[in-house]
């Protein structure tokens, strides 16, 4: 931890200008901490092959306690008065393991977790855990993209008999792709933040420029084509 931590961290919970709504503290939170990084001048290349203008890492906010804790908090609070009390708090392999576990923890719940694909020996499970401990469950996940890989933890769980009250993330690009796929399985989606937000308090922190803002906005319609154009 680096030398001086615990009382810039007092500091800013004491007074430091969070404006007030969580989802731009969390927002805030994130690009201190460079869990979400900007740049839109030398963009980054995703699994995908997309270029993006922007990175995010979210486990790096495990590794701040306070952080790590308001996080949590705001996740019980949504769970609590979006969704009601599930039987099982489950988090996605790998970044919504570890929140997942926290807020289990603080709601006395039963956790579980779901990989990405069955394992290939063993049980071959896809669904870590015991579930017939309940099978009303909430999903934690810690990023939402294209929502391939959320909705198909949704999938896995339902294929296990559960029914699936929801989900909650920490963030999400908010892409229309992503927003239908979750409308056509009927999954109920709450992030604690997401990329307009992001924008907006990167804007008031200085972060970034209004050309930059520009640049950014523009990936957020169409980032398959983004790239072609920065590099044109």
């Amino acid at each position: 931890m680096a030398k001086g931590f615990p009382s810039m961290w007092t500091t800013y919970f004491r007074g430091m200008d969070a404006r007030l709504d969580p989802a731009l503290k969390i927002a805030e939170f994130l690009l201190q901490i460079k869990a979400v990084k900007l740049s839109p001048n030398k963009p980054f290349t995703w699994a995908s092959g997309w270029k993006s203008p922007i990175y995010c890492d979210n486990r790096k906010t495990l590794s701040y306690p306070a952080i790590r804790t308001y996080i949590r908090q705001q996740f019980v609070h949504v769970i609590n008065h979006e969704f009601g009390r599930p039987d099982i708090i489950a988090g996605v392999a790998t970044g919504g393991i570890a929140h997942g576990a926290l807020v289990a923890h603080d709601l006395g719940l039963p956790f579980v977790y779901v990989r990405s694909s069955a394992k290939e020996h063993g049980m071959k499970n896809q669904v870590e855990g015991d579930l017939t401990t309940g099978r009303s469950v909430v999903v934690v996940e810690d990023l939402v993209s294209t929502g391939t890989s959320s909705l198909n933890a949704v999938q896995a769980l339902r294929e296990a008999g559960c029914e699936v009250k929801g989900m909650v993330s920490i963030f999400t690009y908010g892409f229309d792709e992503a927003v239908k796929r979750f409308e056509q399985e009927k999954v109920k989606l709450r992030s604690l933040t997401n990329y307009s937000l992001l924008l907006d308090q990167a804007m008031h922190d200085n972060y970034i420029t209004e050309k930059d803002l520009l640049s950014l906005n523009e990936w957020r319609k169409d980032p398959s084509i983004w790239g072609k154009a920065v590099n044109a």
